[in-house]
């Protein structure tokens, strides 16, 4: 089934805004955009990490146009709307962050993340007053669009080896007080701190699956009360895998037996097919 296609702006909001929880996968090339798209699903998102391994490079040393280039592609690629990661912005200030909004706009994305990890290891986090900042900047720059644009405000504290709660329930009150549209906190583990999260906040909360520890089900995470389930890298990581166990085999012991397990080239085309200007 082809996914619903329409270009009504807002639409990708008024999912956050109806009852329930939904999926927004993230697809890492055109190529798993669309066979997302044809399994049904009505947003997606892309993936810094899986955009970074496709190009064979680590996560967060991708050039400004690179990413934006994927990021137009992505758009096109499918009549779905499209929120970015777009990690810290390309920049540290906060007017770097509203130059990101209006430069993601540009290519056509529903919306985009704007998180507070600096891209440095030895000093992972934004201080407060600055990631604060950053996020107002950004939001008013959206508020700025002549249309629709979803603003969603990360909290990295989880992913960079400082698990604290409380710190990261209050970074997130104070983004969605600057004007962020949703909260994301990744890494979060529990469904107890995912219900903590979601208890302390008025607008919709994002959490992802596919990180080691955290195994819940839609149905766990909407009584929890999330309201956008992504996926990040995991897709992108599960085919590399695959990839790696597979050509892993042919080189270790000379057998081919897990291509068997390769979709059916007649069945991607025809996914393909349907995505295709006629």
């Amino acid at each position: 089934m082809t996914a619903p296609q329409t270009t009504e702006s807002g639409v990708f909001r008024a999912l956050h805004q109806r009852a329930g929880a939904f999926v927004i996968p993230n697809p890492w090339d055109v190529g798993s955009a669309r066979l997302l798209a044809s399994l049904g699903f009505e947003a997606l998102a892309t993936t810094s990490a899986g955009l970074a391994f496709s190009l064979g490079r680590p996560e967060g040393l991708l050039a400004r146009e690179e990413v934006l280039a994927h990021c137009r592609a992505m758009t096109e690629a499918t009549a779905l709307p499209v929120s970015a990661d777009l990690e810290k912005g390309f920049g540290d200030s906060p007017e770097s962050a509203a130059e990101t909004i209006r430069a993601a706009a540009a290519t056509g994305l529903a919306g985009c993340s704007i998180e507070d990890y600096t891209n440095r290891r030895d000093d992972p986090i934004f201080d407060f007053p600055l990631a604060v900042e950053r996020i107002a900047a950004a939001a008013e720059a959206a508020r700025g669009l002549p249309r629709d644009f979803v603003l969603t405000a990360r909290s990295e504290n989880f992913l960079w080896g400082r698990p604290d709660l409380d710190d990261t329930i209050r970074r997130l009150q104070a983004f969605e007080a600057a004007g962020a549209d949703v909260l994301y906190a990744p890494g979060l583990r529990s469904l107890d701190d995912i219900r903590s999260v979601c208890a302390a906040l008025q607008k919709p909360v994002n959490v992802v699956m596919g990180l080691p520890g955290a195994a819940f089900t839609v149905q766990d995470l909407a009584a929890a009360g999330v309201k956008r389930i992504s996926v990040g890298s995991a897709f992108a990581r599960l085919a590399y895998g695959s990839l790696l166990a597979a050509a892993g085999e042919i080189a270790e012991r000379g057998s081919f037996d897990a291509l068997s397990g390769a979709i059916g080239f007649g069945e991607l085309e025809e996914r393909f097919r349907s995505f295709m200007k006629t």
